[in-house]
């Protein structure tokens, strides 16, 4: 199976989140990762969507998400060079002998710390996916207590702005 990132644009109205997710488990598509946030335009959100399916498949929920009345635009962005970006917040038991090492762990990473407790530490990373794996592979063994993951967020490099031409408005 083929890792896709979508990236749909839709009118920002209640209930649009959930018919677009149920569009992918009607046709068997386990969502991986999803985020949902304001776009450039006012009054639209993007929807960033990661899944796991065979070709075929993915092109049937993606005509049947163009029926549907609120999605503006649906661009599969590993189609094009991309980047792409996951925050993650990771609680970690820190006894005062052990925060030095964990600090040598985490500056490799241009990970940050963003509360220091007697006890424990939140460490906050931005990265791709592997980065952010191995950072907690390596922080594990001192005892992960809490860990929380955003999901991808994706953009296309340079001018491309989805299938639109640059320069190119949108109208809804």
């Amino acid at each position: 199976m083929k890792r896709h990132t979508i990236s749909v644009l839709v009118n920002n109205h209640p209930g649009v989140l959930q018919r677009v997710a149920g569009l992918f488990g009607r046709r068997g598509f386990n969502i991986d990762s999803i985020t949902v946030g304001q776009s450039e335009e006012p009054g639209l959100s993007r929807m960033i969507i990661v899944t796991s399916g065979d070709d075929k498949t993915l092109e049937q929920v993606q005509k049947q998400l163009n029926k549907l009345i609120d999605v503006i635009q649906i661009v599969e962005l590993t189609a094009y060079p991309l980047v792409d970006r996951e925050l993650s917040l990771i609680k970690v038991s820190a006894v005062s002998k052990v925060k030095p090492v964990i600090l040598s762990i985490v500056e490799p990473f241009r990970a940050s710390i963003v509360d220091l407790g007697l006890e424990s530490l939140i460490i906050q990373v931005v990265g791709d996916q592997d980065k952010i794996n191995s950072l907690i592979e390596l922080l594990r063994p001192y005892g992960i207590l809490e860990l929380t993951r955003t999901g991808l967020t994706a953009m296309t490099r340079g001018e491309v702005v989805g299938d639109l031409l640059p320069n190119t408005t949108l109208t809804c």
